[in-house]
């Protein structure tokens, strides 16, 4: 496979961006017609089974007995905690909110990176980080003001950290394994974990199978918000700074929002201008001063195509 350009790197942040802006709003619609649990579990899992797929020919470089525990701690972090808490707290609060609070996730891998990966926290890539972070809460100003439920607000902050904690735990240990058997089994640990869990506290008859809007949901997830979206994030971490990666997904819940005025009719505030400000200022200020490109001139067009098979 070809190494990408920079400007492929670019569609490639801007593709993870408006794929992972469109899953809060699409799962969210999709929560009416299914158990949030058992939903979790069926995309995540039918994502790993499309990625175990493509892997099948490097089946060679699993080496399950010497990978196992890396391959559950990623599930762990990446699917069980983030997939199942982003789904299960959607039920409590609105995507939008959700999604708001989710985005600290940015600042808590500045944190992490510094402090497990030895990454430069410098002032100016703090204060881009916290601008990040303030840009999208201004964006979801409205919906703190409501009646927020406490639940919600809760698991979007366990989210939030498990997905920093599985970003930052990727970059540290992704030379270690072949990535892309490493994100399917996360999917696919993670996914039946989950769908077991669902199929125990839920109840299946409440999915309704006749639903499109139900199927979207499930075929969007799997396919791009499971992944296609993981493999553009995580070779994008690889090839530089997870810190500076996760710094243009306070992009995301933006894109959320802006869907919700353009679609739903809903109002363009100035709360929402503040925020793109915030974070389009933010994204400058954590790139700026790093001597790597957030767009690499070589990002590794394969993720797993290492110098020295695992």
């Amino acid at each position: 496979m070809a190494i990408p350009t920079r400007m492929r790197s670019f569609f490639m942040i801007a593709f993870l961006v408006l794929v992972w802006g469109l899953c809060w709003p699409v799962y969210k619609a999709s929560l009416d017609f299914t158990p949030p649990i058992l939903f979790a579990g069926m995309r995540t899992l039918l994502g790993g089974l499309g990625l175990a797929i493509i892997a099948i020919p490097r089946y060679r470089r699993i080496r399950f007995r010497r990978n196992w525990h890396i391959y559950f701690i990623a599930a762990f972090l990446n699917s069980i905690v983030f997939f199942g808490g982003q789904t299960v707290g959607l039920t409590y609060l609105p995507a939008g909110l959700f999604s708001v609070i989710v985005y600290l996730q940015p600042v808590l891998v500045g944190i992490f990176a510094w402090l497990w990966l030895g990454e430069a926290l410098t002032s100016v890539k703090l204060l881009g980080l916290l601008l990040g972070f303030l840009g999208v809460l201004a964006a979801g100003l409205n919906g703190f003001l409501g009646n927020a439920s406490v639940i919600g607000v809760v698991l979007a902050l366990i989210t939030a950290a498990g997905w920093a904690l599985g970003t930052v735990y990727f970059k540290k240990i992704g030379d270690r394994v072949d990535s892309l058997w490493l994100i399917a089994f996360q999917c696919l640990l993670g996914g039946a974990a989950m769908t077991i869990a669902g199929f125990t506290v839920e109840n299946p008859a409440e999915i309704v199978w006749n639903n499109g809007i139900y199927w979207s949901g499930l075929v969007f997830g799997a396919a791009f918000g499971i992944s296609s979206a993981w493999i553009v994030y995580f070779t994008l971490v690889q090839a530089g700074e997870a810190s500076q990666v996760a710094s243009f997904t306070f992009l995301v819940p933006m894109i959320s929002v802006l869907v919700s005025v353009v679609f739903l009719g809903e109002s363009f505030t100035l709360d929402l201008l503040m925020g793109m400000f915030f974070i389009v200022l933010s994204i400058y200020l954590v790139n700026r001063n790093l001597k790597r490109s957030p767009f690499p001139d070589a990002v590794p067009g394969d993720l797993m195509e290492k110098k020295g098979s695992n």
